[in-house]
């Protein structure tokens, strides 16, 4: 039979170890607002370099390169309107069938082509406040990139005389307009930094780091070119080959760049 016994604990802490553990609370709560001051002080030293005003000047150079395009992009489109959809479907791809043809013929290649447009529409007419259908239209896009410039005139006259009914959109410009882009902005900074060396001489001050820059470009615009214009002014059917001339095209491109100064 065991023995049951009662036991009285009392655990009183050593009076011995009361100043220790009062010492260490009071060091980390020093370290801890030493540690929050720094903290504070750093982050308003940043700030205050952050909004320290700079003096600065702003000069905007241009650059400017001409070169004559070695691509030409024209849009060929054929309307046809016929009485239903069917009729004026085949019309319309008879006629496009012969213009892509033609353009193949005097050197196009097929990846030089892409249709941009086909719809269809009804036509109709109205009368006494109604509406009644009469016919449908469908209208086929094809744009084309011409790699050959000489043949320019040629593709217009025989697209025109294939079917084309309404030729626009020709313009001039460059497979590769970076090469351009970059010695073009090559001239407007060289440009841009003697006009600030200019203007830091004349203010007395001295030239630090670019601080900022910006660049904006544009080009010669070529104007469009309409079936008209390459049927002859009756639109009588007849080949006709128009004088076209590429010319030249412009790049510019401006730059802005500002400068420390002291």
């Amino acid at each position: 039979m065991s023995e049951e016994k009662d036991i009285n604990l009392k655990i009183i802490p050593p009076a011995k170890y009361l100043p220790m553990m009062v010492v260490a609370v009071a060091v980390f709560l020093i370290f801890f607002l030493v540690a929050a001051t720094y903290t504070k002080v750093k982050e308003g030293r940043y700030m205050g370099q952050g909004m320290q005003y700079k003096n600065t000047i702003s000069v905007l150079g241009e650059g400017k390169v001409s070169a004559k395009p070695d691509i030409g992009q024209v849009s060929l489109s054929v309307l046809s309107n016929a009485k239903t959809v069917a009729i004026a479907q085949k019309d319309n791809t008879d006629k496009m069938n012969k213009i892509i043809k033609a353009v193949k013929d005097l050197g196009v290649k097929e990846e030089d082509l892409k249709t941009a447009n086909y719809s269809v529409a009804p036509n109709y007419q109205y009368y006494s406040g109604r509406s009644e259908i009469i016919g449908y239209q469908i209208a086929q896009t094809l744009e084309v990139k011409i790699r050959d410039l000489e043949k320019v005139s040629d593709i217009l006259a025989q697209s025109t005389a294939a079917g084309a009914n309404q030729v626009g959109s020709l313009t001039f410009t460059f497979d590769d307009p970076e090469k351009l882009n970059t010695e073009a902005r090559q001239k407007a900074i060289v440009n841009a930094k003697k006009k600030a060396q200019d203007l830091a001489g004349a203010l007395g001050v001295s030239l630090g780091k670019v601080v900022s820059f910006s660049e904006s470009s544009s080009g010669r615009v070529v104007p469009m070119y309409y079936a008209n214009d390459v049927m002859g002014k009756g639109g009588g059917g007849e080949t006709v080959t128009p004088e076209v001339q590429a010319g030249q095209n412009e790049i510019n491109i401006n730059v802005n760049l500002s400068y420390e100064i002291y």
